[in-house]
């Protein structure tokens, strides 16, 4: 499953790992997170978000 990166703060949401502090499970796609999820560390939301570019 594919990383998404916050563009404001370049918090990375991994989805292997979800987002447990904000009950999003390990293997939750960035695609069915909740429409009223946000970044854990700036609090954008998910529009605020790209694909990780891989260097």
């Amino acid at each position: 499953m594919e990383k998404f990166e916050c563009e404001i703060c370049e918090y990375v949401y991994d989805p292997e790992t979800g987002d447990p502090d904000n009950g999003i499970a390990p293997g939750t796609s960035f695609e069915a997170l909740p429409e009223n999820w946000y970044c854990p560390a700036c609090g954008i939301g998910k529009e605020g978000f790209a694909p990780q570019v891989q260097a």
